[in-house]
């Protein structure tokens, strides 16, 4: 799996401070479960967002040609399938 870049890492953290404000401003909540809950349900959405932002295509790139090649008798195998 390839790093994070500096925009999934930004636009995941974003996303964990804002959910977690807006969703303890808009719950009112004020027992300690409820805060845990909601810091897990916004380091969740924050890491959907950073791992679902498109990776540029000069990394994609490099990561595909870093992937080891799988033997041709163990392709042909699979394909018997």
């Amino acid at each position: 799996m390839p790093r994070p870049t500096a925009a999934q890492l930004a636009y995941g953290s974003a996303t964990v401070v804002f959910a977690t404000v807006a969703m303890l401003l808009l719950s009112r909540t004020t027992t300690g479960l409820g805060v845990a809950l909601i810091g897990v349900a916004a380091l969740a959405l924050g890491l959907l967002v950073a791992t679902t932002l498109p990776v540029p295509a000069a990394r994609r790139a490099a990561y595909q040609d870093a992937r080891p090649a799988v033997p041709a008798e163990r392709r042909e195998h699979s394909l018997r399938r």
